[in-house]
């Protein structure tokens, strides 16, 4: 996450300052036992579910939509891969949340 004009993060519970959020995460972890939720994609952590799910429909949704626009120009008359039945199983799976 880049710090825009070098505002600063502020923990909720203790109003300590920090410029990373990274040091914000630590910090809530060890010093407020705060429960800590991981992106199971690429396993960054965040304080909260609402951030945990940006993170997840800005950074990831851009490289599943990118396979879903790649599988749609395919040659129509070769038979599906193992790998394109399974693309197709998770956009379905996808759609059901």
């Amino acid at each position: 996450m880049i710090n825009l004009f070098n505002k600063k993060l502020q923990c909720e519970q203790c109003d300590k300052k920090f410029v990373k959020y990274e040091e914000l995460v630590d910090h809530a972890r060890h010093h407020h036992h705060h429960a800590i939720v991981k992106c199971d994609n690429c396993g960054k952590e965040f304080i909260h579910e609402k951030d945990r799910l940006r993170h997840s429909r800005e950074e990831h949704q851009k490289k599943m939509e990118g396979r879903v626009h790649k599988s749609e120009h395919k040659h129509e008359n070769k038979s599906p891969s193992p790998q394109d039945e399974v693309d197709a199983h998770m956009r379905n799976f996808s759609d059901n949340f």
